[in-house]
């Protein structure tokens, strides 16, 4: 291929231009308005625009990216991930205009995209398979008839989906009539498809994929493992290559499996196969998704392929090069996904800003960061809140994820909230370290919410000395704490020395007038006031503010529009009724009263755009 065009945007777009660069092969961006000035714009040698802002006029309009191929001539189109990737009616347009797609052919995107008939194929090709309702589900009242046979608990997903979008566990009669109601709305806007399918929701079960890579010829290899268990609402957050649960015989047969999957469907291109895996390591097809995953870079660096240059020249009617004994498992790869979003609650509801200060952490060994940002960049409401997919590379597990930690310790972001407070706790708990995990790990370790860091005595004494020796040495309760660095308060990191260990901590306000410090220690914000003896004793005197009574009014936790208001001025509603529904970033949020009583009023109404915080309603 002489030029490829990239119908995707952020982090992925800029990921597949750097191969394409590196095969000398000329590269089309697409993008929305508010994204022309976007990284992937300007890495590309050419861009087109789309069209407006939402996804639906931009990203997902084919007509438009159509006449950007037959405008700029391009011979090929990497679809990425989301949006188009798994779009059978695109493939098949880009085929009717001889322009190739970098994927499987429409035939197995049909087929693996589509959760119940990828099941059945699944089945007759001998894979194992989670009991369930084989059919689509036609209203709510049959999705509880259909969970009354299966048994609860049961997980009510999208047939079109992925990406953690439409998809409910339902426990009840109740969750179930709500979760098929969810599910439905998010899956339609999603995908453009609303059907859904029910099956067995396997209990604290590990999630593990096979990653795939088939040529045109028959030929097929399993690219070992990746475990994906650490996750929140159904979607990824920490993942790695290879898992510490699999045995090389276990390893094997889910790698076999898979392979036979994608010989039923003639498959040819990069493509993932997602398991589940049981305590006794019994593991069930989940389903396939047919195009490169968010996190493909760990299994890049165990394997050293380059998955982007295997799909286009797999695409181009290459044989595969190599055998599946040539595929290592070469040291430990983990990835984090930096998300803007607020670790706080829910383990991350999506935030929106402006970047005032990005700096990635690639002065460090062994770290890749795949992102498709830079200082100045906006996060907004109509895109993933997907900052950077940030990797690390070790000999072994032990060391890679120490350079995880070194390196979200040295990640500056500013500007808007982001989770590595939550990503830097998780890598370091004593479970996740011993390999215990599973897809209920975050509820488990944290099941009153996430809370941050708390800071032992010791951590205490030499933050408090930090901040002090900003401008004084002192004693910390009274205790001599030895504290030196070279001080530079231009930089976002400080790189210090207390009482003989190395620490890299962020200083993200200083106010010298006020004497006030914001501090990051393991990536935890924490606000820091040095004062004179005089001081600290009025201080003692000024008057607490008193927390908003929470339980009478109802605040948006994050930006996002309303979908439906449920209630109305004068309403009587009981404590955990649906008030309102809003929607972020393509995820529907049911916002619920906290106590029974009667609505005051009502501040929004569908189609409403909301910030966080903003009142939606009062009640008595």
């Amino acid at each position: 291929f002489d030029k490829i065009l990239i119908a995707n945007r952020g982090e992925i777009a800029c990921r597949v231009i750097k191969t394409c660069k590196k095969m000398g092969i000329k590269t089309v961006a697409v993008h929305s308005d508010v994204d022309s000035s976007a990284v992937h714009v300007k890495v590309a040698d050419e861009a087109v625009c789309v069209g407006p802002a939402p996804t639906s006029k931009s990203y997902l309009n084919m007509d438009a990216i159509m006449n950007a191929i037959k405008q700029t001539g391009a011979q090929a189109v990497h679809p990425g991930y989301g949006f188009l990737s798994e779009n059978k009616e695109f493939a098949k347009r880009l085929a009717a205009e001889g322009v190739t797609f970098i994927g499987p052919d429409t035939h197995a995107i049909q087929a693996m995209g589509d959760k119940i008939e990828s099941k059945l194929i699944a089945k007759a090709a001998k894979v194992n398979t989670i009991p369930g309702f084989d059919g689509v589900v036609k209203d709510a009242e049959e999705a509880v008839k259909i969970a009354g046979e299966i048994g609860y608990p049961v997980m009510i997903k999208a047939s079109a989906g992925g990406g953690g979008k439409g998809m409910r566990i339902a426990w009840n009669d109740e969750e179930t009539r709500e979760g098929f109601r969810f599910s439905s709305q998010e899956a339609l806007s999603s995908f453009g498809d609303d059907r859904l399918l029910i099956e067995k929701f396997i209990d604290n079960p590990r999630h593990i994929e096979i990653q795939v890579l088939a040529d045109k010829h028959g030929d097929a290899l399993w690219l070992n493992e990746r475990e994906c268990s650490i996750q929140r609402r159904n979607q990824k957050v920490v993942e790695e290559a290879p898992s510490t649960f699999l045995d090389p015989d276990t390893r094997r047969a889910m790698g076999e499996q898979a392979v036979s999957l994608a010989n039923a469907v003639k498959y040819s291109s990069a493509g993932t196969v997602e398991f589940l895996v049981d305590s006794k390591k019994n593991f069930y097809f989940l389903e396939m998704n047919t195009r490169l995953q968010v996190e493909h870079p760990i299994t890049e660096c165990i394997t050293g392929l380059d998955l982007v240059q295997q799909m286009i020249r797999i695409a181009k009617g290459y044989k595969l090069q190599h055998k599946q004994s040539d595929i290592p498992i070469n040291g430990w790869a983990v990835e984090s996904r930096v998300y803007a979003e607020d670790p706080y609650k829910s383990f991350g509801l999506p935030s929106i800003g402006r970047l005032s200060q990005y700096q990635e952490p690639l002065d460090l060994p062994n770290v890749r960061v795949d992102s498709g940002i830079q200082e100045g960049s906006d996060i907004s409401i109509y895109y993933d809140p997907m900052i950077s997919k940030l990797v690390t590379y070790g000999k072994t597990r032990e060391e890679a994820l120490k350079k995880m930690e070194d390196a979200l310790d040295n990640y500056v972001i500013r500007g808007v909230t982001h989770n590595i407070p939550l990503l830097r706790e998780i890598i370091v708990h004593p479970r996740f370290v011993s390999g215990d995990i599973s897809t209920k790990f975050l509820p488990e370790v944290y099941p009153d919410g996430f809370k941050g860091h708390m800071l032992t005595a010791g951590e205490r004494r030499e933050l408090l000395a930090t901040a002090a020796a900003l401008y004084v040495a002192v004693e910390i309760d009274g205790e001599k704490v030895e504290v030196s660095g070279e001080w530079n308060l231009a930089s976002a990191l400080l790189p210090i020395t207390i009482n003989g260990k190395h620490r890299t901590l962020q200083c993200s306000f200083f106010n010298l007038r006020y004497l006030c410090n914001h501090f990051s220690v393991s990536c935890v914000q924490f606000k820091l006031r040095v004062l004179s003896n005089l001081a600290a004793s009025l201080s003692k005197h000024m008057p607490e503010k008193v927390p908003e009574d929470t339980s009478s009014i109802l605040r948006s936790p994050m930006p996002g529009s309303v979908v439906a208001v449920s209630v109305k001025p004068g309403d009587n509603v009981a404590e955990g009724q649906e008030i309102c529904v809003i929607e972020a970033m393509k995820m529907q949020n049911s916002m619920t009263a906290a106590k029974t009583a009667k609505v005051k009023s009502v501040h929004c109404k569908a189609g409403d755009t909301v910030g966080e915080g903003d009142l939606l309603v009062e009640l008595e």
